[in-house]
């Protein structure tokens, strides 16, 4: 008779997202690189290496380069956010004790705690990818201005208008995330503790 196959493990599947949330960055920061590189090295050079591109050898080092990359990113990302970051958990935990102590608390709850380990997943992608589009907008704009075709000045600007209004999605929306995420850990471990009123939306960012 055969086995019923065995449910994966919570922590092979929450292995397996943290892998997959790292490729995702890395993906990012991996093509913004590839833009650079078409910026730095003009169309004639581009032209000559495109026919190896999509060989299986550089396919497999590009996903082990996009999976390096995406580690690199985040730790960027976390360190150019950590001063909001830690001002927006001081709203809800006074000290890093405090948030240490909820976290462990949230850890008797599976449910909770992967409902709360979700929502961090996507602040990390957000974060990510906030620092991934900056990058990109800016290399694709050096490749551009590598390149002539027409209307190259309004595809420039709005390149960089779409980059910059992508950027600051991703900022709000991991700002969001992180707070909801501080407000519900605040409620779910300390019972009768009042939470701070959430700001309104034009002042969110203020």
């Amino acid at each position: 008779m055969t086995q019923p196959t065995q449910p994966e493990t919570p922590a092979l599947a929450a292995a397996t997202a943290m892998f997959v949330e790292v490729l995702v960055v890395g993906i990012g920061g991996l093509t913004a690189t590839a833009t650079l590189l078409i910026a730095l090295i003009g169309p004639t050079a581009t032209a000559k290496l495109a026919p190896v591109a999509g060989s299986s050898p550089v396919v497999g080092a590009a996903l082990a380069a996009a999976y390096a990359l995406g580690i690199l990113i985040d730790r960027i990302a976390d360190t150019t956010l950590a001063p909001s970051r830690r001002r927006l958990r001081t709203q809800y935990f006074p000290s890093n004790d405090a948030y240490a102590q909820a976290r462990l608390r949230l850890a008797d709850f599976p449910a909770l705690a992967a409902r709360a380990d979700y929502a961090r997943s996507r602040m990390r992608v957000c974060r990510g990818w906030l620092l991934n589009t900056v990058v990109l907008t800016v290399s694709a704009d050096l490749a551009m201005l590598r390149y002539s075709f027409e209307h190259r000045p309004l595809t420039i600007c709005v390149t960089t208008m779409f980059g910059a209004a992508t950027a600051l999605g991703f900022y709000r929306a991991w700002h969001a995330l992180t707070v909801t995420s501080y407000r519900k850990l605040a409620e779910q471990t300390i019972p009768g503790t009042p939470v701070p009123a959430q700001p309104q939306p034009h002042t969110a960012l203020s």
